[in-house]
């Protein structure tokens, strides 16, 4: 999630929060265990369209397809650490 987010970043989330395009989130992407923060594209009726802030790096919806409502865990609201600061309005990345 560079730029918006590094690794070691402490973020204060909401489960079941209501995604929303534009939104960082937390995941699990389709064929993965692991969690990932993503940030929302768009949804459609696949699912939920996830992508990076950064596409050199990372997994997203352009390798895994949408994914279902129910793997979309919770929203961030917050970075915590290593400086406070808002994510819901951040804007979101650039269309490719």
């Amino acid at each position: 999630m560079e730029p918006t987010l590094h690794d070691g970043d402490r973020l204060v989330v909401h489960y079941g929060g209501r995604p929303r395009p534009g939104r960082v989130v937390v995941v699990r992407l389709p064929g993965r265990a692991d969690l990932s923060v993503k940030r929302i594209g768009w949804r459609d009726a696949d699912g939920w369209w996830v992508e990076r802030d950064n596409p050199r790096e990372g997994v997203d919806s352009w390798q895994v397809g949408a994914v279902d409502s129910d793997r979309v865990l919770a929203v961030a609201l917050v970075r915590l650490w290593p400086r406070p600061r808002l994510l819901m309005g951040v804007p979101p990345a650039p269309s490719r």
